[in-house]
């Protein structure tokens, strides 16, 4: 049976062993995955689509041609990463195909003997050994080379400028990141041509599936590889004390000899050569293409160079160079409800979890303002995130920088993709441009400073016009925003919120309103607040532009719920109502209550009234109608869900009186400014960060997020009230004084994640991050 993937409604369904659930289409998920070709061309051309029936139908499914559990999802996939002791990375170099008896003998006769290196090394081993080893990679050391990238960059775009066509794999996008490699890692340079004839061989025989008869010319080149990588290696030591990593590497060795070891720099040697070109090279002819194929996004690009950070990030989600990684159960366990047992072996699809529609909402458009572009999985996470991620961005960064500014008018030519087919790296083999000669332009004098940790917060602000303005109900101003140049405004989920800068603070509103081509917010007027609500009732009239941020969402309706319980108070109609909406139009069972003093200040009544009429209840103190919360203590069920948005103390109140609902079925949020936390008993405390080893001291008088900041740490924070989750970091050990309104208590008991701005160290505890 052929199945064409990408047309598969969205529906979700419990999987609970080798995918049984049933597709709409009248073929069952096992079907589906019996249909599963990860050497395929859908799957080479697009793992995240050609994966999207999994991810939403049969997210963690067993393909027994392969021999492993694939997993789509983002909190499954990263949930994996994250726990490296039950999912252990040590088959993320094995074999996927086995060798045949031939090719076993001559890697045999060639000594290779490839060991661990920093992928697929267990602990405490890998985190001995990164930390021993990572200072290279660190984002001062990196901004020294961008002069040496533009320059090699600029040569090779001068040899073909005036050619007015040109393979950009060939003559670009494989050559520079290989030389890139070779001047970071210290090694003299060596046959392009060689090198990536055993670059494919290796990439084949590790993630591939070659014939029998293929097997034996790709061994003898992999053994070649390996003994060039020791001949290198030779070399090198030499020369202890020139430039590189692993000049660098050497001398480690020698002191931490137990550490960094003969064997382990050979292996490094071989795949450090790999890892330090191959991906990138891939990861920029992806980029360049799905850039091109983005209508108007070029020539955007090329007059606004500051959103190439931006835009970076994006194609690493979208297209990035590494669609999958390996890993293998060390005990039997649970994931997501699924069994696996002990032994179990994963392919872990970033692609497909990089599609997300819970994490990335409107997940496969380019958003060049997407907030958290950056969380993508494409360089992994936790403490396996890829150490090379920053040079690979300085790269990617002065090759778009060149390329847009040089090329206005550059398009793909008429071609067809061909990929070295396997699971986990992924770049077309050519990619044909072509532009007119006439209209080479020159580059600018100078362009934005480099961005290694994905988009500031400048970088992620949009200017967003106000078409409406409507002070139709007393003390709440209601805003319809829309894009300056008229590009439509990405999708978001129910819960959703914007952060505004409002007078020099920053304010976050839930969104609602059901028009695709705009953001709606509702604003009440506190007279007791901080000025921001002030300041839009103030200044916030039709035509004003607005600085924003967003969306974010930290409230999700639970998509396996079939019946919603929606409770707003005031102004915390607005998530609400976009609830209620989407419940409507899902044809799910829901419930609208909302309460306030008085009719007079309650929003969206009469639409309310026309959309929700007979799902909603009215609760007005004046009408002595108050909400009754002992008519839900016993209404917890299967499938059931609460959600409550006001202030705090009728979130608080629910909470509080609602003792016997199960966890996972109340959420709430609330919009009320939180009093200040009582410091007065603070503790100094300390962290660890795993992926390098270093230690802070967290004083009585200071955050953890601002001890991370002044440290040189790049941490996402919006609020810095506990209130917004921006500012999120996973633990690996140690005990937390949690003290945000955000993390649901399940959440908080594990212990696996700290909002930095608020939370703490318990005293006479250290906290190992995972960052």
């Amino acid at each position: 049976m052929t199945i064409d993937l990408s047309t598969i409604p969205s529906t979700v369904h419990d999987v609970s062993a080798p995918a049984t659930g049933t597709c709409p289409f009248g073929f069952s998920a096992t079907q589906a995955a019996e249909n599963f070709d990860p050497f395929g061309i859908e799957y080479q051309l697009n793992p995240g689509e050609a994966l999207k029936w999994a991810r939403e139908n049969a997210p963690i499914f067993f393909d027994a041609k392969l021999g492993y559990w694939v997993i789509t999802r983002y909190d499954d996939v990263q949930e994996v990463f994250r726990d490296n002791v039950t999912f252990s990375p040590s088959n993320a170099l094995e074999k996927i195909t086995p060798l045949t008896q031939e090719a076993q003998e001559i890697l045999k006769a060639h000594d290779f003997n490839l060991n661990r290196t920093l992928v697929n090394e267990d602990e405490p081993q890998h985190t001995a050994r990164r930390r021993a080893l990572a200072g290279a990679f660190d984002t001062k050391e990196l901004a020294h080379h961008d002069v040496m990238v533009r320059k090699l960059v600029a040569e090779r775009i001068e040899k073909f400028q005036h050619d007015g066509t040109i393979d950009l794999v060939g003559a670009l996008l494989y050559d520079v990141p290989l030389t890139v490699a070779f001047h970071f890692l210290g090694v003299p340079e060596h046959d392009m041509e060689l090198l990536h004839k055993y670059s494919v061989a290796h990439t084949v025989s590790t993630w591939g599936r070659p014939s029998e008869e293929e097997q034996a010319e790709i061994a003898s080149s992999v053994g070649k590889f390996w003994q060039l990588a020791g001949d290198i290696l030779e070399e090198l030591r030499t020369t202890p004390d020139a430039e590189g990593w692993m000049p660098f590497s050497i001398r480690m060795q020698k002191e931490m000899p137990e550490i960094v070891t003969d064997s382990y720099l050979h292996s490094m040697m071989m795949a450090g050569i790999v890892a330090a070109h191959e991906t990138t090279a891939h990861s920029g002819a992806n980029a360049v293409k799905l850039i091109l194929e983005t209508p108007g996004l070029w020539q955007k690009l090329g007059a606004h160079p500051e959103l190439i950070p931006n835009a970076i990030e994006e194609c690493l989600r979208l297209s990035g160079g590494v669609a999958a990684w390996r890993r293998v159960t060390t005990t039997e366990t649970d994931l997501a409800g699924v069994h696996l047992p002990k032994g179990a072996k994963l392919l872990m699809v970033s692609a497909a979890a990089n599609r997300d529609p819970e994490v990335f909402p409107d997940p496969d458009i380019i958003d060049l303002y997407r907030d958290n572009s950056a969380q993508h999985l494409t360089f992994g996470y936790g403490s396996h995130q890829c150490l090379g991620k920053n040079l690979a961005r300085l790269e990617l960064q002065v090759i778009l920088q060149e390329l847009t500014s040089r090329f206005p008018d550059l398009t793909l030519a008429d071609q067809e993709f061909t990929f070295v087919a396997n699971t986990s790296f992924r770049g077309p083999n050519q990619l044909l441009v072509e532009w007119d000669p006439t209209a080479v332009q020159s580059p600018p004098a100078d362009f934005p400073e480099m961005v290694f940790n994905g988009p500031s917060r400048e970088l992620r602000t949009r200017q967003l016009r106000i078409a409406t303005a409507d002070d139709s109900i007393p003390g709440i101003r209601r805003l319809v925003l829309e894009t300056t140049d008229g590009s439509p405004l990405p999708n978001w989920h129910p819960g959703a919120h914007i952060e505004v800068e409002a007078g020099g603070v920053n304010r976050h509103y839930s969104l609602c309103g059901n028009d695709p081509q705009a953001w709606e917010i509702a604003v009440a007027l506190e007279h007791n607040g901080r000025g921001g609500s002030r300041w839009i009732h103030e200044n916030a009239q039709e035509g004003t532009t607005l600085s924003v941020r967003g969306p974010r969402n930290n409230f999700h309706v639970n998509k396996e719920a079939s019946h919603l319980i929606l409770i707003a108070g005031g102004v915390g109609i607005t998530p609400m109502l976009a609830m209620a909406d989407d419940a409507k139009k899902r044809g799910i069972t829901y419930e609208l209550h909302y309460c306030g003093k008085n009719r007079e200040t309650l929003a969206y009544l009469n639409r309310i009234e026309r959309d929700h009429g007979d799902h909603s209840r009215l609760h007005i103190s004046d009408e002595g109608t108050r909400l009754n919360i002992d008519e839900f203590r016993e209404r917890h069920a299967h499938g059931v869900q609460l959600l409550a948005c006001g202030p705090d103390r009728l979130t608080s109140a629910l909470l509080k009186e609602l003792p016997n609902w199960p966890e996972d079925s109340i959420r709430h949020e609330t919009f009320t400014a939180l009093n200040a936390l009582d410091t007065s008993a603070n503790e100094e405390f300390t962290v660890e960060i795993n992926s390098t080893g270093e230690t802070l001291t967290v004083a009585a008088n200071t955050t953890l997020l601002e001890a991370l900041e002044s440290s040189g740490h790049d941490v996402y924070a919006d609020c810095r009230e506990g209130l917004c989750g921006t500012c999120e970091v996973g633990v690996l050990s140690g005990d937390i004084d949690h003290r945000d309104h955000l993390l649901s208590e399940r959440e908080k008991e594990t212990g696996a994640k700290i909002l930095t701005c608020v939370s703490r160290g318990k005293s006479c505890t250290k906290l190992m991050l995972n960052i």
